[in-house]
């Protein structure tokens, strides 16, 4: 009979079998409820069911078995239809074949009102069999919802403790937003009733969470929050069990509503822990007490921060202590179950200790217990240990403790069975690893490469380049390092851990000649990958001429050792070569004859790919035609990159995923250990060259508007850059002469540095966006500017305050670093005359494609009585420009608190007062910022809270601040929570220097 169940049969089994396991347990759970399961008699064995199944079991064939099946549903049919009433027992009868003829397999189409006729019987069994049919069956579309809806109502009312949880468990296996429309006000009623039975309550309480998870919306709490809260303290631990789970759920959204069951949670897990294994012998599991119980309130404990209560705190830090204690007792049961309980409250203890992150002694103690694990004989166990070391070793109070442990780690490195556990232990040698210990991890790390499994290098591999470049104090060291990297697992050596090494060595005189070197050394291995290859002649093309004086390393030498490995390579590393020739022959002359015969040769200038054709030809006749001079200032040595965030941390990140972030922020344990060599450009100066890239500026360009020639050092772009020189920042709008052929603003790839007080300018404008930028005895620029979303419009009123003429008045719009690809801003022209005492104005379109850190540059040049004047000012636009206020309600903003609180998602900052602490210039610069002030939202009346929303074109940021002054001491402290760590970083920075 088996090969007639469908797929759906196999799903109706498991809800028949879930629904049968709740009914038990809520109904015959409880030893101590007085209400218990009716007597089932022997004439309700139905025998008809009985003979029914085993002639379905005995069918030899599928043929057999829906011949037999189609027999009993038309007798079935018949009956139903039939002109003598059925009783009770025939009914149920009945309806239980038709439920197992569906769970076979079979679609029922009939049936349903006999079943819904059985929920009105006074018999337990008739009841249940009806209750069973329709959380089986019945969809919430049902023409008979209302019927059903009419019997829950019934038996709800009844008072019958038996048959008010059969409807608790029809309503919460059902589950439906019609149900949750029906019974969403009436079920927290019978929970907090004080009449209600035990049995009662607790199917209540998980039959509320159900709805609750179903339609949050339906569940009225407010009423009933304190009455739920305090089932915390009901005699009967399965009550309070169920209430745990609810309220853990409800909490997640109000915690604030819930925030009284820490000292109710923290009280009666003492109880528990402190009571022997014999006070509670009907929730004792293998000699430990309530174990789940025990469990569900440390994760309740969880959600809030510690308890601010001196006594409650106290009882709370006794309860972990008692726990950890215990975890050092000899077992009083060798079965695994024994362990298994005690071991989950354990983990749950430290969870919670890791949480709070404020008892010193509790997270040494918790990190010496897990030590004990990393040698346990459970491999479970050894990989519980590990990922909780993992986020101990990033506490400031316990990084210590966790290193102690450094050679056991290492060991589970090299000898654990299991991936799943060596790739927990790759995560804690990554987390523990300081100034102290980064060769050792580093080499061991190393070591483990030539054998970690597939799955994991690449990560492995991440970590290597990022812990080397951190905590490299000789840069020797670094460079070897990584160069190994390479040649141990090249295939998973990504873009951005090569791009950095070349960072690293440009921007660091003191290690190019030994990276030369070392590179050289390594390009004669026999096998080389190709990432090498890249490496080496990036490096040789830049600083070659620090070795070529050895005769092993002549310039010719290097030449032919980079071409040996020329056709092997890929086109993108050819085209990187072919750079390095043209490099070699300005600086290397000697090379130049044997270089251009490469050149001239048909295999490059005929080659097939445009890009190396291109790159060939254009080489050599730049090797022919330039003169010294000018082929020494295009191919001048690379100047050193701007310092960006390193990408391998983000890479990092996003491979972890979100949940890595405590794992992969290091700021805790080590303020000191910021990246070494400074930090890295963005993938746009860090990529391989497209193929359109024009290497020498050669192609025909649009000419700028009123940019400045580029200088022929510009001329070779960078072999890493496949991002086109942007020689204006102008977009054609869709206003008349919004672009004209007089003078507007134009991007400069150099432009002219700031003045001084360029920063204290842009300050003043943080909050507020009308008034006089700059002033001096020639010049008044004043601002007047409005924004909506991510699009601003400026009007900037540049007035002359002499009585000359100003002549070739040309303002220039510039971005520093990658502004471009964030902001657009789209200007008017200015006339470039401007008369004495008269004033002209520019209008500045703005739109902000995404976040970003720095101001656009104004460059202002004109003629003063025939000399050049030549002003760069920071244009007063910051991100906050863009913050669109939010209004929520207290519950809400405290949800949206809790979701972003990965270290990462946070900045904060104490700082002194600079100006008097007045309440209502506070307010008056938090709402000028852009936020919404969010009143009665936090507990001290003297703080402020806001929330906003960053619009840009590409992503929305929601931001969330909560600033506390401290009037006493003059200082505040400002908390920036926002989903994106750059921004909060930077608001915080931006807001801090109001106050």
């Amino acid at each position: 009979g088996a090969s007639g169940q469908s797929n759906r049969s196999g799903s109706v089994r498991c809800c028949w079998a879930r629904l049968g396991r709740g009914a038990e347990r809520s109904i015959a759970g409880s030893r101590s409820a007085t209400a218990t399961m009716p007597a089932v008699s022997k004439g309700d064995g139905m025998r008809g069911l009985a003979v029914f199944i085993s002639d379905i079991r005995n069918c030899k064939s599928k043929e057999a078995e829906i011949k037999r099946i189609n027999k009993e549903l038309a007798n079935i049919r018949s009956k139903f239809k039939g002109d003598k009433a059925l009783d009770g027992y025939s009914k149920k009868k009945y309806v239980c074949k038709l439920l197992f003829i569906f769970l076979l397999g079979h679609d029922i189409d009939f049936g349903h009102m006999e079943a819904v006729n059985l929920l009105s019987s006074n018999k337990y069994t008739e009841k249940q069999i009806g209750y069973l049919f329709i959380s089986v069956l019945v969809n919430s579309n049902s023409e008979l919802i209302r019927l059903i809806n009419n019997a829950i109502k019934n038996d709800l009312a009844s008072r019958n403790p038996t048959f008010m949880c059969l409807a608790l468990h029809c309503i919460a296996n059902v589950g439906s937003r019609e149900m949750a429309e029906a019974f969403a006000s009436e079920i927290p009623r019978i929970l907090v009733a004080g009449d209600t039975m035990d049995s009662v309550k607790q199917s209540a309480a998980l039959c509320l969470l159900r709805l609750y998870k179903t339609s949050p919306d339906l569940v009225p709490m407010g009423e009933w929050t304190s009455r739920v809260v305090h089932l915390l303290n009901d005699q009967h631990m399965g009550v309070v069990t169920a209430a745990v789970s609810l309220i853990a759920c409800l909490c997640k959204k109000n915690p604030d509503d819930f925030k009284t069951c820490v000292s109710l949670a923290v009280s009666r897990l003492s109880r528990i822990v402190s009571s022997a294994s014999t006070d509670l012998q009907d929730y004792t599991y293998y000699f430990v007490p309530a174990p789940w119980l025990s469990v569900k309130l440390l994760r309740l404990l969880q959600c809030y921060p510690p308890p601010e209560d001196a006594a409650v705190k106290g009882r709370l830090v006794e309860c972990l202590e008692t726990i950890l204690n215990k975890a050092q007792e000899p077992p009083k049961s060798k079965k695994v179950q024994h362990s298994n309980a005690k071991n989950a409250i354990l983990f749950e203890a430290i969870s919670l200790i890791i949480h709070y992150d404020s008892e010193p002694n509790l997270l040494v103690r918790a990190c010496n217990q897990l030590g004990q694990f990393l040698q346990h004989r459970e491999t479970n166990l050894r990989y519980l240990a590990l990922e909780s070391m993992c986020t101990l070793a990033s506490s400031e109070f316990s990084h210590e403790a966790v290193k102690t442990h450094i050679e056991t780690v290492i060991n589970a490195l090299k000898t654990e069975r299991d991936v799943s556990v060596r790739q927990r232990a790759a995560d804690l040698l990554y987390a523990m690893c300081d100034r102290t210990n980064a060769k050792q991890i580093v080499s061991e790390m190393l070591s483990y490469l030539e054998t970690a499994d597939y799955s994991i290098r690449e990560e492995i591999v991440l970590k290597v380049a990022i812990l080397a470049e951190k905590y490299a104090v000789d840069y020797s060291w670094y460079v070897d390092t990584i160069l190994n990297l390479i040649r141990i697992a090249g295939d998973y050596v990504s873009e951005e851990v090569w791009y950095r090494v070349i960072q690293i060595v440009i921007n660091r005189d003191d290690v190019q000649g030994y990276a030369a070197k070392t590179v050289f050394e390594a390009l004669q291995a026999p096998a080389c990958h190709e990432n090498m290859v890249k490496v080496g002649g990036y490096i040789l093309g830049e600083f070659g001429n620090l070795i070529a004086g050895d005769p092993r390393s002549s310039p010719l030498v290097q030449f032919n050792l980079l071409h040996s490995k020329f056709h092997l390579c890929s086109v993108s590393t050819r085209a990187l070569l072919l750079s390095t020739y043209i490099k070699f022959i300005n600086l290397f002359p000697e090379t130049k004859g044997t270089i251009q015969e490469v050149l001239r040769s048909d295999s490059q200038i005929r080659n097939a790919d445009v890009e190396l054709q291109q790159r060939a030809v254009e080489y050599l006749k730049l090797s022919s035609i330039a003169s010294t001079d000018v082929l020494a200032t295009v191919l001048e040595e690379m100047p050193p990159f701007p310092e960006r965030e390193s990408s391998i941390l983000a890479k990092l990140k996003k491979k972890k995923g979100p949940g890595a972030g405590s794992e992969l922020d290091d700021g805790k344990k080590d303020p000191n250990s910021e990246i070494n060599g400074g930090m890295e450009p963005s993938a746009s100066t860090a990529s391989t060259p497209s193929p359109s890239a024009d290497l020498l500026g050669l192609r025909a360009a649009p000419v700028a508007t009123s940019g400045a020639p580029a200088s022929a050092g510009n001329l070779l772009v960078d072999v890493f850059s496949d991002s086109p020189s942007a020689t204006t920042g102008l977009v054609p709008g869709a206003e008349e002469n919004f672009l004209s052929s007089g003078a507007a603003a134009s991007v400069s790839e150099d432009p002219a540095l700031p003045i001084a007080e360029a920063d204290e300018l842009l300050n003043k404008f943080v909050c507020k966006n009308n008034g006089v930028l700059f002033e001096n005895q020639l010049l008044q620029i004043g601002v007047k500017s409005e924004f909506r979303q991510n699009l601003g419009r400026m009007y900037l009123f540049y007035g002359n305050k002499t009585s000359v003429q100003f002549q070739s008045f040309t303002p220039t719009v510039s971005y520093p670093g990658d502004l471009q690809s964030q902001l657009n801003i789209q200007t008017k022209a200015v006339e470039p005359l401007v008369e004495g005492g008269a004033q002209v104005q520019q209008v500045l379109n703005i739109e902000c494609l995404s976040d970003f850190t720095e101001a656009p540059l104004i460059n202002i040049k004109f003629r003063y009585g025939g000399t050049l004047q030549n002003l760069t000012l920071k244009l007063p636009i910051t991100v906050n420009k863009f913050f669109q206020a939010t209004e929520m309600q207290s519950q809400d903003f405290f949800q949206r608190w809790k979701q972003l609180s990965l270290p990462q998602q946070e900045a904060q900052k104490i700082f002194k007062a600079n100006h008097a602490m007045d309440s209502e210039v506070t307010k008056a610069k938090l709402l000028g910022f852009g936020s919404a002030l969010l009143e009665k939202v936090d507990p001290n009346p003297d703080n402020y809270v806001g929330a906003g929303i960053i619009q840009t074109k590409a992503l929305q940021v929601g931001c969330l601040l909560r600033l506390e002054p401290n009037a006493q001491a003059q200082m505040y402290r400002l908390t920036l929570r926002t989903s994106k760590e750059s921004v909060s970083k930077h608001l915080c920075e931006l807001l801090s220097q109001q106050f």
